[in-house]
């Protein structure tokens, strides 16, 4: 338990001297000076006892008689043999009805620094939209797999492939189209080289293809945000898909443009 603070045990001290000073002026002598100073002294210590909160006097009072000869025990004050008992810390601040660490005022808040919050919170790193190709994704492509060949399987023994007739090898089919997926690149060569169209350009396309993750940096899966890879990969897919459909439907015998309105359709599956 802490004593009387220091700055109010001066504030006390001054008002005693003023007082005593006050009263010596009046009386104008030295020996009603002291009578009056005795009195100015009680008086003033009175008031500087109205301006120290009760509880801290109690306090004060409790301690030093603790350091005297304990709780208990009576201390004499003057010649009139006055007895002043010490309370215990619990009678006294249950009679002040204050809690045994209030300041002035009951106030109990003290401030002790100020601490930026960053020095003492447990900031934790955001939570990030990643998980492991093993087993996260792979368990799901090979789950993929697994129904896609399930219904190809099915798929194949309920409907029967749209077969051709047995080759003829005395008559050559005219137009003699490659299988839908390869009729690009026969497309190509009725253009170009057969180096420059089997080779050089579907390799350009790969090369290019392969590069584009590296070429466009950008994390985000948002479609907004990546116009560069989407707009590559759909110039890609349109320029195999016009060479598809001008080989599949606009040639005709001697694999000659031609107008399906026109002449026909010249293509089977």
């Amino acid at each position: 338990m802490s004593e009387v603070p220091e700055h109010l045990l001066k504030r006390a001290q001054e008002a005693r001297d003023k007082a005593a000073a006050k009263k010596a002026a009046a009386a104008g002598g030295d020996a009603p000076a002291e009578g009056s100073a005795d009195s100015g002294d009680s008086g003033s210590s009175s008031e500087a006892d109205s301006r120290i909160p009760a509880h801290l006097l109690e306090r004060s009072k409790a301690a030093k008689a603790r350091k005297a000869g304990g709780g208990e025990e009576a201390s004499a004050e003057g010649g009139g043999g006055t007895a002043v008992a010490t309370k215990p810390d619990s009678a006294v601040s249950a009679g002040a009805g204050l809690p045994t660490g209030a300041g002035p005022g009951g106030h109990t808040q003290r401030l002790l620094t100020v601490v930026k919050s960053g020095s003492i919170q447990d900031i934790k790193a955001k939570p990030q939209d990643k998980v492991h190709v093993w087993p996260h994704l792979l368990v799901i492509e090979f789950v993929a797999a697994l129904v896609c060949t399930a219904f190809v399987f099915i798929f194949s023994w309920l409907v029967n492939a749209p077969l051709l007739e047995l080759a003829n090898f005395n008559q050559t089919p005219n137009p003699s189209k490659a299988p839908w997926y390869f009729l690009g690149l026969q497309e190509l060569l009725t253009m170009f080289h057969p180096m420059v169209a089997g080779v050089t350009i579907p390799g350009m396309g790969i090369f290019i293809l392969i590069l584009a993750p590296y070429i466009d940096k950008n994390p985000s899966n948002k479609p907004e945000d990546r116009k560069f890879a989407i707009s590559l990969m759909t110039v890609h897919l349109m320029f195999w898909a016009v060479l598809v459909i001008i080989g599949s439907f606009f040639r005709g015998p001697g694999f000659n443009f031609t107008l399906p309105w026109i002449d026909g359709l010249f293509f089977e599956l």
